[in-house]
């Protein structure tokens, strides 16, 4: 396989202290996930989504975001995003001191419905006017969508109209475009056609893959898109996850089986695998789960 077709430096955006945790029923300390983004940061994670402003009564996980933001040990050149579904999200980010957030919508009305309780197009309303505030405010959006491949409750999607949300939220100001996978389903030809409708829908927009990896195909579907403008990578330390509106999805792709293979590929990720097995080693253990990743159980058996 010919690497010079592919980028020489990806940056990993690390899930695992929002998505990896809000599914979970028991309640994960606050102290629990600073130490977890303490450890990420110390393995040199440069891009953490940190927790999620959303209702305590959909996402109870995520009810301390404000304590987890206040706790956050800020570093010069570490991006701590955070999810802002509506306005009050973004008002709760912007006074917890936080300069990016995520913006969502998704290429399925039902899982649009049971996500957010929208329709795709009021998704796209609220995304707009989010956007603009969080403009005025001086915060950075980063647009997601998700379902771009397979919708649980509706099948195969259609890339146009992936394509078409890429252009809306790229239109509100968003400066990359996030491909949510979100139910692990795709394969690598579905992953690649999605992606590269989306890059000719917004020729020179930095790409990212939010690849869930519950059929073993999240490496596969990533390395098939690598060369289409990819500029991010989704991952969660230990593969933790799961969308608790995608029933049966597992997590994100496990961090360190991302950049094991981006290393062998000879791109840099700045990251030290053997700390970020340590970080995702920490976390399973806090919450009582399984290392997902097959590098980290690798390394554990070789040590």
């Amino acid at each position: 396989m010919n690497s010079d077709r592919f980028p020489s430096r990806i940056r990993i955006c690390e899930m695992s202290p929002r998505d990896g945790i809000q599914s979970l029923r028991a309640e994960v300390p606050t102290a629990v996930k600073l130490e977890l983004i303490r450890r990420l940061t110390d393995a040199g994670l440069d891009y953490i989504e940190s927790a999620s402003f959303v209702s305590p009564k959909w996402v109870p996980q995520m009810a301390d975001a404000a304590e987890v933001c206040a706790g956050l040990e800020r570093r010069p050149g570490i991006t701590h995003a955070v999810l802002a579904p509506n306005l009050k999200g973004l008002e709760r980010a912007h006074a917890a001191g936080m300069t990016e957030v995520g913006v969502f919508s998704a290429a399925s009305q039902t899982f649009s419905q049971k996500n957010t309780n929208c329709s795709i197009e009021e998704s796209l309303q609220r995304a707009e006017t989010l956007m603009a505030e969080a403009q005025r405010l001086g915060i950075r959006g980063r647009g997601y969508i998700s379902c771009i491949a397979v919708c649980p409750y509706e099948g195969e999607t259609d890339p146009a109209t992936v394509a078409r949300l890429a252009r809306a939220l790229v239109g509100m100001g968003c400066y990359e475009i996030a491909l949510g996978e979100t139910i692990g389903a795709a394969t690598p030809l579905q992953a690649r056609r999605v992606v590269q409708a989306v890059a000719e829908a917004v020729p020179g927009t930095p790409l990212g893959l939010h690849f869930h990896d519950t059929r073993g195909q999240a490496l596969a579907n990533i390395l098939a898109c690598l060369d289409l403008g990819v500029a991010s990578i989704d991952g969660s330390v230990g593969g933790i996850g799961g969308c608790p509106y995608a029933p049966g999805a597992a997590g994100n792709v496990a961090t360190e089986d991302l950049v094991y293979m981006l290393q062998g590929l000879g791109i840099d990720t700045g990251i030290d695998l053997d700390a970020l097995c340590t970080a995702g080693r920490y976390i399973c253990e806090a919450i009582g789960r399984p290392v997902g990743s097959r590098v980290s159980q690798a390394l554990a058996c070789a040590a």
